[in-house]
């Protein structure tokens, strides 16, 4: 019986030169990159475009790969860097968006609600919620809720994109402040228990 191999199986493949490996990896993530940035940004198009730039950024950085460590928080690190390249470049002056400018950045939505079948009004405010939270608490809920990674591998990702050494716990303080945040926000479509 033949087993699957895990990401670190493949991506030691994939840094010995196995090309297979490679298309085995953009299999497993590409789908969820994509929904990613389509969180972040509401546009196919544009998720489309930092996947592929995603891709490309861990072509290039697989020489520096530890194969000792686990894929998915290196992935999701490249990823949220790119996200936030993105969101520099939107926001006109990469050169001086700082993270405090950035969570103050308003994120556009391509095409409203029609573009989205599934967008209903608490849908949507619950989208509008996420994106009002300071950048550095949005990426954590993101990480967290929607791609379903840990405090821990969160706060790997974070430090590969922010370049300071984040601790579990100060990831955990961020989500503790994002969810009272989201709590606050929403609170009116929140069932009390009777």
């Amino acid at each position: 019986m033949e087993t699957t191999p895990t990401d670190e199986d493949l991506m030691r493949s994939y840094v010995a030169g196995d090309g297979r490996a490679f298309d085995a990896l953009f299999d497993r993530y590409a789908t969820r990159l994509h929904a990613f940035f389509a969180r972040s940004f509401r546009s196919g198009s544009v998720a489309n475009d930092l996947v592929q730039t995603t891709f490309l950024k861990i072509h290039a950085a697989r020489g520096t790969f530890d194969t000792t460590m686990p894929v998915r928080p290196w992935l999701f690190g490249i990823a949220s860097r790119v996200r936030i390249d993105e969101l520099r470049r939107r926001y006109r002056d990469a050169a001086r968006a700082s993270d405090e400018d950035l969570s103050k950045m308003t994120l556009p939505v391509e095409g409203g609600a029609e573009r989205w079948p599934e967008a209903n009004e608490e849908a949507e405010r619950v989208r509008a919620a996420v994106d009002g939270l300071p950048e550095g608490q949005r990426i954590v809920v993101l990480l967290h809720r929607f791609e379903g990674l840990t405090f821990g591998e969160i706060a790997e990702v974070l430090s590969q994109t922010e370049g300071t050494k984040l601790t579990e716990v100060a990831v955990r303080v961020r989500a503790f402040r994002a969810f009272a945040a989201l709590r606050e926000a929403l609170s009116d479509l929140v069932e009390e228990p009777s």
